[in-house]
């Protein structure tokens, strides 16, 4: 008959599974906050730019050709406005004759235009402070169906 004990002791191989598992999950607690200090004291958090957000629209005009809109400022400095594909029929943005234009305030318009049919991406890019940048808005279209 066997007797039965209140505290039956463990094997020997079997004690020191608890105190290897406490001193890793220690070590890793350890490494994983001296990590999270290290990144704020030497300022890898201040590094994350934020996105620059802003509302434009791109339309259709009457006469085939497009407009670009600011139409909400968000916390964007200002837009600029680009077009590529098909330029080779002088596509021009704005007054500046050339293929990129800026716009500097909410409310202002800039025109997409070409002398016949082109098929464009315009593309309005949001610039913040610090010079961030972030495209808010890309539209495929066909100018200069109008002339």
């Amino acid at each position: 008959m066997k007797k039965i004990t209140m505290f039956e002791m463990p094997d020997d191989d079997e004690r020191g599974v608890s105190p290897v598992i406490g001193v890793i999950l220690m070590v890793a607690i350890t490494v994983i906050l001296a990590a999270v200090i290290a990144s704020f004291v030497l300022g890898f958090g201040d590094s994350v730019s934020e996105n620059v957000q802003a509302g434009a629209d791109i339309s259709q005009t009457n006469d085939g050709n497009a407009s670009v809109t600011w139409i909400s400022e968000g916390n964007a400095e200002r837009l600029n406005v680009s077009v590529s594909g098909d330029t080779s029929n002088n596509a021009t943005v704005g007054d500046s004759g050339n293929l990129n234009d800026t716009i500097d305030s909410v409310g202002s318009t800039v025109r997409v235009e070409a002398d016949s049919e082109s098929d464009v991406t315009i593309t309005v890019t949001a610039v913040g402070s610090g010079g961030s940048r972030t495209v808010v808005t890309q539209e495929e279209i066909t100018i200069g169906t109008g002339s």
